[in-house]
């Protein structure tokens, strides 16, 4: 389908990263993004150990050292999509510079979506999500985590403040501008 889509130009083939810190919404507008640009999605964090979601859900940050095989499994996906000349929106925190350089190890070209805005609407998110493994009282470690994106790296930032819709519409227009 990817292919038939590319053909009448009507896919984008580039591959985008969305991310921020829990609870900015990447889920969520890491698939209508998807849907809207006729792309795979994958959901990054589908793809935890269960040691590290155990660890999460029981209120403990992730160290880099725990979110090592799941980046190198992240890239690995990028790199698959990129090998195959394939879009692709995949969500994950993305948090520091090394992690983000990590996932571009998979595709130099991967482009970042940053979902950010008040800490304060994001808890208030947070609280209100259910079945989700990442407690709110972890915002504040993702926040501190949290390094700014490099001029050299290709990203955009949205403000989350928006409803859905109208932040992929916003994500759409800039992407389109590049």
């Amino acid at each position: 389908m990817l292919d038939d889509q590319a053909q009448e130009g009507r896919c984008d083939l580039r591959r985008y990263v969305v991310m921020g810190v829990s609870g900015c919404g990447k889920s969520e507008i890491g698939r209508r993004l998807a849907r809207r640009l006729g792309l795979a999605y994958i959901e990054g964090d589908e793809h935890h150990s269960p040691e590290s979601i155990s660890r999460m859900a029981a209120g403990m940050p992730l160290t880099d050292d725990d979110r090592h095989e799941w980046l190198l499994t992240l890239q690995s996906l990028v790199r698959r999509a990129a090998q195959r000349n394939q879009g692709l929106v995949l969500t994950c925190s993305a948090l520091k510079r090394r992690y983000r350089d990590m996932l571009r190890a998979g595709d130099p070209a991967l482009e970042f979506i940053h979902l950010h805005g008040d800490p304060a609407l994001i808890a208030a998110r947070m609280k209100q999500r259910t079945g989700h493994f990442m407690p709110a009282e972890l915002l504040e470690s993702q926040l501190r985590d949290l390094e700014p994106l490099a001029a050299d790296q290709r990203a955009i930032r949205i403000d989350i403040d928006a409803e859905p819709d109208a932040i992929v519409d916003q994500i759409v227009q800039k992407i389109a501008a590049v």
